[in-house]
């Protein structure tokens, strides 16, 4: 079956701190291990109370230490917000202590505001298609054994990454529309779609970035194009009860349109939006598991099987904190039955 993994921003909830979210955070690493998810990852934001990931790898690094057998990675690290080189002495330190379980997926959008964003990169960046891909070659050559070549010393000055030399970390890009997935292909690489909130160009990116695979490129990580694709989760005994949860979800997102970004609020009986509003949240989060267990696991077979998707990356938010979990821990108890299932069926 389609394999399942957890996406955590570290929700801050109205009426707790960020040492409350972190601990959550830290909950959720233990679950999804137990729970038998696929991987954990998480997604770098700034200039919001409303998350509590902006240190990315840090979070990875609490995540791993918590647990023993978990895939841990970024989904993903906004690389024109660093230098490559800080990023490959991070995530080459991070495989160095906890082996290899760390995934560093990237992506090309700010994760923030452009003011947030030119304080976090203090200069001028190009953050064209272009400047992305040669960031990744970067990176790439940093995790390999760093044989000097012409264009490895024009891209690193002749610097190496001695703490992320041979460490060969998996990277993945991370993308919402053909451009990321193009680049993917053409470099022979995982590609993870945002589709938990921009699935609006999903098909055209999953056959783009399939028609450019080239196992064959210096940077090939895998031999045969693999998809990854977002949803959003709510997961509850009754439908009526997972519907009302996902109330929390739906205000985080028209707060975020609306410029008027803060923690999460409870769930509401009924959501205080206009029209447009509706409509654009309502087709915004389209990919959204919401509803029992059996209810939520047909709503992603049959997006997993629509799209030919390999791996399915799940995230959630709740007010309380408890929902959140057992809204994970149940998607999971009923995607082992249906696995059990069809094990059964096939012996």
């Amino acid at each position: 079956m389609t394999a399942l993994s957890i996406l955590d921003l570290a929700p801050v909830v109205e009426g707790a701190t960020v040492a409350d979210a972190l601990a959550s955070a830290t909950r959720l690493a233990k679950l999804a291990e137990e729970a038998g998810y696929r991987r954990l990852w998480y997604a770098e934001h700034h200039n919001t109370d409303a998350l509590a990931s902006s240190a990315t790898a840090l979070l990875i690094a609490n995540a791993a230490a918590n647990t023993s057998t978990l895939r841990v990675g970024s989904g993903g690290i906004m690389l024109p917000n660093h230098a490559p080189l800080a990023v490959a002495e991070a995530f080459g330190t991070l495989a160095h202590l906890y082996g290899d379980r760390i995934d560093l997926g990237l992506g090309r959008a700010p994760g923030t505001d452009p003011r947030t964003a030119a304080l976090l990169r203090r200069g001028s960046h190009d953050d064209g298609e272009a400047a992305f891909a040669a960031n990744i070659r970067l990176l790439a050559w940093y995790f390999g054994e760093q044989v000097d070549d012409a264009e490895s010393v024009l891209q690193s000055h002749g610097v190496h990454a001695g703490v992320a030399r041979g460490t060969n970390v998996p990277l993945w890009i991370l993308g919402s529309s053909t451009a990321g997935a193009a680049i993917a292909g053409q470099l022979g690489l995982p590609y993870a779609a945002a589709s938990h909130f921009a699935p609006f160009q999903l098909s055209e990116a999953i056959w783009t970035y399939r028609q450019m695979f080239n196992p064959s490129a210096p940077t090939a990580q895998i031999a045969e194009p693999y998809v990854m694709a977002g949803a959003n989760l709510m997961v509850a005994p009754t439908r009526e009860e997972a519907e009302f949860l996902f109330t929390t979800h739906q205000q985080m997102f028209v707060a975020i349109r609306r410029g008027t970004r803060g923690p999460l609020r409870p769930p509401v009986r009924e959501m205080d939006w206009a029209p447009h509003e509706e409509q654009m949240a309502t087709s915004a989060l389209r990919v959204s598991a919401v509803g029992t267990p059996a209810e939520a696991a047909e709503f992603l077979r049959t997006f997993a099987g629509s799209y030919g998707i390999d791996e399915v990356i799940l995230t959630g938010y709740a007010h309380d904190p408890a929902m959140r979990e057992r809204s994970f821990r149940l998607m999971a108890e009923e995607w082992a039955r249906d696995a059990s299932a069809s094990s059964a069926l096939r012996d």
